[in-house]
């Protein structure tokens, strides 16, 4: 798995805004019983985490990375956030240290796209599923972004972060393929629904949180790597920056697409 975003403050910082922004697109049908036991794969630093375990403060977390220094900030985040219902540990997904169906439930955010083996991944994660537990994953499809004003040079640039992800294995294209790959993977009851981003200058807290902070600030990270690997000038991809950030002002609209979907471990 490489990460392409990098594992600086700054993406910690960025992970955070986007989780708190978009809590209720992408969890508002998130819910865990009381009792039931639930691996989350992928943790990072822990920015699903905490919403996670808030909402369904009954279930029982167990929350996995393969990076110790982000698994360092997600302890953090959860002592911070008072919770008690979540164990954090170091693990891949590909060779987990669980028996098999071993949990009620896997969740999984934001992960398949930087795996080179998605579908290997998730029957590793089917396999610790009991049968008639579920999958939940979230991705997001870069592919999706749309705005206005429209402009080449931001349109290139967030090519660059598609291309650049690709290069390193990965796949920020995967949205729209979670359907197919739950097939593959042996899933049944196969669920997709698409959660839309709308941004406007009406709506300030998406405009900080989601276009700034979130979209705009993952592009910007990748400026050195597009500019070193000739996938465009500096000049451009500035410019391409400065649109996006055009795109937050007065008159301006964004959108992107995120998919949420479920699935039956039979």
């Amino acid at each position: 798995m490489s990460y392409v975003h990098g594992y600086d403050l700054r993406e910690s910082l960025r992970l955070q805004d986007q989780a708190s922004t978009l809590v209720e697109l992408l969890h508002c049908d998130t819910s865990y019983a009381e009792g039931e036991s639930v691996l989350e794969a992928g943790c990072g630093v822990g920015a699903q985490t905490t919403t996670l375990a808030r909402k369904s403060p009954n279930a029982r977390f167990t929350s996995v990375d393969i990076s110790e220094a982000s698994l360092g900030k997600a302890r953090q985040a959860v002592l911070v956030a008072g919770l008690h219902n979540v164990a954090l540990q170091a693990a891949d997904i590909f060779n987990l240290p669980f028996a098999p169906s071993s949990f009620d439930h896997v969740f999984v955010c934001f992960v398949l796209e930087h795996l080179a083996r998605p579908v290997d991944a998730l029957q590793a994660l089917k396999r610790m599923i009991k049968p008639g537990g579920t999958l939940t994953a979230i991705e997001g499809d870069h592919g999706s972004t749309y705005f206005h004003p429209d402009s080449p040079y931001a349109r290139a640039a967030v090519n660059c972060l598609i291309e650049l992800q690709a290069k390193a294995e990965g796949n920020s294209l995967i949205g729209r393929e979670l359907y197919p790959l739950l097939g593959a993977a042996g899933f049944e009851e196969v669920r997709v629904s698409p959660r839309v981003v709308y941004v406007d200058s009406s709506r300030p807290r998406l405009v900080e949180g989601f276009t700034k902070k979130t979209f705009t600030a993952m592009v910007e990270g990748v400026r050195q790597p597009a500019i070193d690997t000739g996938l465009m000038s500096a000049a451009d991809f500035d410019r391409g920056i400065a649109d996006l950030y055009r795109t937050a002002e007065s008159g301006g609209v964004f959108c992107y697409t995120f998919f949420k979907a479920t699935a039956i471990a039979a």
